[in-house]
């Protein structure tokens, strides 16, 4: 069977599911590992009041004995510990309370569109599912991809390039022990001095009620030649990358290697010259390509980057319409992050791992 997952859960609801297969048997898995990433998944300044509430751990139900994976489906559940404050709004079954229907669209969310394409008229029924707090599911998938990377020799790291208006400075000669401590910093930032000032437009933009977004990078090491082919589009892995990133709440854009900086380049700046010797074997002396081409990995480390625009979910709602009065008013709000680019840039991470496991 080739490699899958899915995910299923509601924001609110009891919890959040996911299932795996197409894993050998035999592989290792390390619980703390696991919850280690569902941790990271939490991490960053300018998070809400929720992540005080959640404390993410993976519970595996199926597909693993004593540590090691049996070659069947692998089912896991992150809990909602919030769940308990929700039971009626919630509660998979009918209750006798009558519940207020949510009917204040929020631009930039699903909550309208999914709507119309779902026939509701409670946007609760649109938006739980619709939260990014689905992607505590990726990763948890995620990290049990990671596993048989890992296994493989495959570094994935990852780290925030941009906050709002705030940019690191581009490094192109990053090595996995660089992303040592990276979880340590407030906003995943490799460079203190950005980081700082990363952390100061957090704080200026979250007291005038603003979300912010930003971009963050992915980097793989140890990946072989050849993965992913030119034969066929569906086969290309630049375009499944991009699909994967771009399925990620709030994603706009993704990109592989420096590709909005060569498309202002000519080609002789644009490309990575091909070198060979009996030290190095073949070898080039820049990864402008992100260690992709024609839809194939070429053995160097391969990038692919990702902006998020602010999230939708504001403590100053926008302007809406009603959609059952078609009045106009303030638009719904719920519990919400100030900046979720940290955060995001683990679920990166987790996408891009479950891509490669496949």
């Amino acid at each position: 069977m080739s490699f899958r997952f899915t995910t299923a859960g509601e924001s609110h609801g009891p919890g959040l599911v996911t299932i795996v297969e197409g894993l050998p048997a035999g592989l290792e898995l390390d619980r703390e590992t696991l919850d280690r990433d569902m941790a990271r998944r939490q991490l960053g300044h300018g998070r809400g009041g929720r992540m005080k509430i959640e404390t993410d751990s993976v519970e595996i139900r199926t597909g693993v004995r004593h540590g090691r994976t049996l070659g069947s489906p692998i089912a896991a559940l992150v809990a909602n510990r919030d769940y308990k404050n929700w039971d009626e709004r919630m509660n998979p079954w009918p209750i006798e309370d009558e519940i207020p229907e949510i009917t204040l669209p929020r631009p930039g969310h699903a909550d309208l569109t999914g709507m119309w394409k779902y026939n509701q008229t409670d946007l609760r029924n649109i938006l739980e599912r619709a939260s990014a707090r689905e992607t505590a599911a990726r990763v948890a998938a995620g990290a049990i991809a990671r596993a048989f990377l890992s296994a493989l020799g495959v570094t994935v790291r990852s780290h925030v390039t941009r906050i709002a208006s705030v940019e690191a400075p581009e490094r192109g000669d990053l090595s996995p022990e660089d992303f040592d401590g990276v979880d340590d910093d407030p906003v995943r930032c490799l460079d203190p001095d950005t980081s700082a000032r990363m952390v100061e437009e957090i704080n200026v933009l979250r007291k005038k009620n603003e979300s912010l977004g930003g971009t963050f990078e992915v980097r793989v090491f140890g990946l072989v030649p050849g993965l992913g082919s030119h034969v066929s589009w569906e086969e290309r892995l630049d375009g499944r990358l991009a699909q994967a990133i771009c399925s990620i709440q709030s994603i706009k854009g993704a990109s592989v290697g420096e590709a909005w900086d060569v498309a202002s380049r000519p080609g002789s700046e644009a490309h990575d010259e091909i070198f060979w010797s009996e030290e190095r074997g073949w070898y080039r002396e820049t990864n402008h390509a992100g260690g992709l081409e024609g839809g194939m990995t070429n053995g160097q480390p391969l990038s692919v980057r990702a902006a998020i625009k602010p999230i939708s979910t504001m403590t100053k709602p926008l302007r809406s319409v009603d959609i059952k009065t078609k009045e106009s008013d303030k638009a719904h709000k719920e519990r919400t992050d100030s900046t979720v680019v940290p955060a995001a840039a683990v679920v990166g991470e987790a996408m891009i791992c479950l891509v490669l496991a496949g």
